[in-house]
């Protein structure tokens, strides 16, 4: 039985289970993002209890996902396409620069998107150069466009990418981008997960400077 009588068909508990583990996350990550205490949280995915609808509001900001789909449960189809759509040109986007990373945050006009694409510049040449590894929530796909790259994570031996390789991971190890060889080093990556946590790890990485570009115009968007 729900809270408030309005929200009887309320089934959030299979979404939230859904959605969270599509992306990685843990109930304290939830926990973190929506500010719910992770019992709660675990009694919602288990069926046990009905949230108030500011309590549903907190989960949907949290997830990044529309409301309407925490009433209906997990099967219920995604909201109709918005059509919205971004171009940036190779001179615009959001540049980030750290001692370790040159990146460029595309489409960065768009909020709420279900995956952060960013084009990345690895300066480190060594992992003492380097030094603490990185780690963000959510899964990450690299794809080497130029260079040779080492990839280290804290659960695995480093592997070595060469131009057109590729690699998805658990983006909650700590992991960093090495640059293995002489001359520019360039990937490609696609990350899940909040964009302001990513960039925050980012930033937290020895940085030195923070250059924002004017991001694209948005063309025929209506996100």
């Amino acid at each position: 039985m729900a809270e408030t009588g309005g929200l009887s068909q309320a089934r959030p508990g299979a979404v939230l289970r859904e959605q969270r583990l599509n992306r990685g996350w843990t109930l304290a990550d939830v926990s973190e993002r929506t500010g719910l205490p992770v019992s709660t949280l675990s009694k919602v995915e288990n069926d046990k209890i009905s949230l108030t609808y500011d309590k549903l509001v907190r989960l949907s900001q949290g997830l990044e996902i529309d409301i309407s789909l925490l009433f209906g449960g997990a099967d219920t189809p995604q909201r109709a396409v918005s059509g919205r759509r971004s171009v940036t040109r190779s001179t615009e986007g959001r540049a980030i620069e750290t001692q370790n990373y040159g990146h460029r945050y595309v489409a960065a006009d768009l909020l709420n998107k279900s995956f952060i694409p960013v084009v990345a510049e690895i300066k480190a040449r060594s992992l003492k150069e380097f030094g603490e590894l990185v780690q963000h929530p959510g899964e990450e796909f690299a794809y080497v466009l130029e260079g040779t790259v080492d990839l280290h994570t804290s659960l695995y031996a480093p592997v070595r990418l060469h131009e057109g390789d590729s690699i998805y991971f658990d983006s909650g190890m700590g992991h960093a981008y090495i640059a293995a060889g002489e001359g520019v080093c360039r990937v490609l990556s696609i990350c899940t997960g909040a964009e302001a946590q990513l960039i925050a790890a980012t930033e937290t990485a020895r940085p030195t400077a923070t250059v924002v570009l004017a991001p694209a115009p948005l063309r025929a968007s209506n996100g």
